[in-house]
């Protein structure tokens, strides 16, 4: 939302953000000020929409939209959304049904928000592909990146189980872990590297700037992305621009975003065996990464603003 919205100013569009407060109280409060003191100025409004807890931001914000007669349009954000859709049947309608459009950014949501008869379309996520720096590797380490958040949703123990496993081949090999705490799995992965005498093979970086984890990107050669799951990951969608192989999970919207060796790899929700395995083929493997690389990177460029922004202003300009 954050660079979506940095872009719409670049095309004239004038905008306000709510909100940056931790607390979900003080941060529903706040969206729904937002709202109020900006109704008799505000076009649309746009809601990023989760699955979870956030999911009844949503619900708020969309519900005030509607008695200020705002056009409101929720972005589908949460890989879990087609499960909260039918959870909460009631809520969803309430949300969806009476939107000016529902945006997708994966052709996975938009599928299952189809099925269930809701209006929706297609917008990708987007990336400054030119900001990101492909990088040509001509020597495949079993250097591991994994970027997101530690939260059971994103499994990141079982990243760590997968570089147990490639070491069993390739002793060298290491993994860096790159995201905030988000809940108890911090302090599991933390158990667990020790348990299984990884101290030293994984780095525990905590949150980095974009910048940052794009620079750390350089010193490792394969992203792995563990999710249970997902919508269209922008981490992901980023490793592909940064020409980071991709090895991930096969849930949500991955399939969508990522065709099976073609331009990444796909394997089964928490198959431990198989990433480790297919870690092993890319390592093996230096012809078949350059052609992975190489694909992922065209894809990724489609999701550039320069293309994306058109579709944007469709909806916006009405």
């Amino acid at each position: 939302m954050e660079l979506l919205c940095c872009q719409l100013e670049k095309e004239g569009y004038h905008i306000r953000v709510s909100s940056n407060k931790v607390n979900k109280i003080r941060r529903v409060l706040d969206m729904s000020w937002a709202v109020i003191k900006n109704r008799n100025w505000v076009d649309y409004i746009l809601i990023d929409t989760f699955s979870t807890s956030n999911f009844y931001f949503a619900f708020v914000v969309s519900q005030l939209s509607r008695l200020f007669k705002i056009k409101y349009i929720p972005i589908l954000r949460g890989g879990n959304l087609p499960n909260r859709l039918d959870l909460s049947q009631g809520m969803s309608s309430k949300i969806f049904l009476n939107s000016f459009i529902n945006v997708a950014p994966s052709n996975y949501l938009k599928n299952e928000f189809e099925k269930r008869e809701y209006k929706v379309i297609h917008i990708p996520n987007i990336i400054e592909v030119n900001s990101y720096k492909f990088k040509k590797r001509t020597l495949i380490n079993p250097y591991l990146l994994f970027v997101r958040a530690f939260d059971r949703t994103y499994n990141p123990l079982m990243a760590i189980h997968v570089l147990k496993n490639v070491k069993m081949k390739f002793p060298t090999a290491k993994l860096c872990m790159i995201g905030p705490a988000k809940d108890d799995t911090f302090e599991e992965a933390k158990k667990l590297t020790s348990e299984l005498n990884l101290t030293g093979d994984i780095e525990f970086t905590g949150v980095l700037t974009k910048k940052e984890w794009h620079e750390k990107s350089q010193d490792f050669d394969i992203f792995i992305n563990t999710t249970n799951f997902d919508n269209t990951p922008v981490s992901v969608m980023e490793s592909m621009a940064l020409g980071l192989p991709v090895v991930s999970t096969n849930v949500g919207g991955l399939p969508y975003l990522i065709d099976h060796e073609i331009d990444g790899i796909l394997v089964g929700k928490n198959d431990v065996e198989d990433m480790s395995n297919q870690i092993g083929e890319l390592l093996k493997g230096p012809k078949k990464v350059e052609r992975i690389v190489h694909n992922a990177r065209m894809k990724v460029e489609q999701f550039d603003w320069s293309i994306v922004k058109s579709k944007w202003n469709e909806i916006l300009m009405v």
